[in-house]
């Protein structure tokens, strides 16, 4: 199945997208109210099937994914294996930024700030003039 948007991805990964929509964590729910219905001006899906990958929330239009990481993302294994993950997607012309749950817990207004600067650089190299357009 996959359509360009899921780039490649599997109709079985597609599905277990879908399901993992419900058990979001409490960090991807507090994200995803602030980031859902075009609130940063582009649609972002959550828990979205890409090649071969589950990421948390995608924007097709900027192809910039967002990821939350908890804590379990700080062992060895699970540190090495989103790198891999993360070099597979960016090779796709991707673009990621990425979260800890205590950032979006603690500093919410930040993360969007973040976010909101992520999409700019985005936009200003999609831009045909790129930096010449925001100088004119």
């Amino acid at each position: 199945m996959g359509t360009s948007m899921h780039f490649g991805a599997s109709k079985e990964l597609i599905l277990f997208a879908r399901k993992l929509r419900l058990n979001m964590t409490q960090a991807e729910k507090v994200l995803w109210r602030h980031i859902q219905k075009k609130s940063l001006g582009h649609k972002f899906r959550n828990q979205h099937a890409i090649y071969k990958y589950v990421v948390d929330f995608y924007c097709h239009e900027l192809m910039l994914f967002i990821e939350v990481d908890g804590s379990i993302h700080t062992l060895t294994e699970i540190a090495l294996n989103d790198k891999d993950r993360e070099y597979n997607l960016l090779s796709l012309g991707l673009h990621i930024i990425r979260f800890t749950n205590d950032e979006i817990f603690n500093n919410i207004d930040k993360v969007l700030g973040d976010i909101k600067q992520r999409i700019a650089t985005i936009e200003n190299l999609k831009s045909p003039l790129g930096d010449l357009g925001a100088k004119g």
